[in-house]
């Protein structure tokens, strides 16, 4: 079992997105196969509408109707498993094979969410370790972890300059 999981796209009837979640969980449970199906999950976003007399109303939306994202080990057994699930018309990909997102496309879709240690605040000597400014020391000026933005100003023509980085690409500078 050298194969990563990976994420990939079920499509589904519209209105069924719910029902075909809660059967591949119970199958992965009844098949025991938690080893290789690792999560099924329909994203979700929470909306705020200004209703009658100006009342606020929250609810929570699927971003892509007729869609549920599957992490999996893909293989004839897992392919089979899930599209013999009532309501799942198949995967997205071309012809009969799946297509797993790229990372990229699960951070933006929130579906899962990298963790990442800050060993650094705002005010403190940072080096940069990644990228055009690569071994440049400045000292972080804004951070926003939850944007994975941090902005970092450098000396450069004698003066403090702003780069926008991702928070990877620096780290802690030793004093």
């Amino acid at each position: 079992m050298a194969e990563a999981a990976k994420w990939y796209v079920v499509h589904t009837y519209s209105g069924y997105e719910n029902t075909v979640k809660a059967t591949i969980e119970k199958t992965v449970e009844n098949r025991h196969m938690e080893d290789v199906i690792h999560q099924v999950a329909i994203p979700m976003e929470t909306v705020t509408e200004l209703g009658e007399n100006g009342v606020q109303k929250t609810y929570e939306r699927k971003v892509f109707p007729g869609y549920v994202l599957v992490k999996v080990i893909m293989s004839d057994q897992v392919w089979y498993a899930i599209t013999n699930v009532r309501g799942v018309t198949g995967f997205v990909g071309s012809g009969t094979k799946p297509t797993p997102l790229t990372e990229e496309e699960v951070l933006k879709m929130g579906v899962e969410k990298r963790e990442i240690v800050l060993g650094y605040g705002v005010g403190d000597r940072v080096s940069i370790i990644d990228g055009p400014m690569q071994g440049v020391v400045g000292v972080v000026d804004v951070l926003e972890p939850e944007k994975n933005y941090v902005r970092v100003l450098v000396p450069m023509f004698g003066r403090e300059n702003p780069v926008d980085l991702e928070l990877d690409q620096i780290e802690r500078a030793s004093e």
